[in-house]
């Protein structure tokens, strides 16, 4: 048997999708997908990618790990919660989400729901 190995860098990601304050960066290597989220500050999902998918909350499940920055949730049952860096955290659909204060948030998700993120 032959081993395989397959490698990526999200620095040279396979999609780049651009939305107001941030960006996403996403790979897919071996059925997996990873995505690199950069919110600015002042991102908020409702403002920067809500009107880009059409709902009024975040319709997508995030397993994620938060680099820098500082991230506030708000699940539709109004549910709060803050992720700071090195946290990991597994959010389910249903939310609104924003960056707090003045530094911007970098975040990995490895949920494959992330692939239609920020997505018409």
């Amino acid at each position: 048997m032959v081993a395989m190995i397959e490698h990526k860098s999200l620095d040279r990601a396979d999609e780049r999708r651009e939305f107001p304050r941030g960006h996403l960066e996403i790979c897919t290597i071996g059925g997996a997908v990873f995505g690199r989220a950069h919110f600015g500050p002042g991102w908020r999902w409702s403002e920067s990618v809500g009107p880009i998918v059409g709902t009024t909350s975040c319709e997508v499940l995030h397993n994620g790990y938060i680099e820098s920055g500082h991230l506030h949730v708000r699940m539709d049952d109004g549910t709060e919660v803050d992720l700071e860096p090195g946290e990991f955290f597994v959010c389910e659909p249903g939310h609104d989400a924003w960056v707090v204060g003045d530094q911007a948030c970098v975040a990995f998700d490895f949920s494959p729901d992330i692939a239609g993120y920020a997505k018409a």
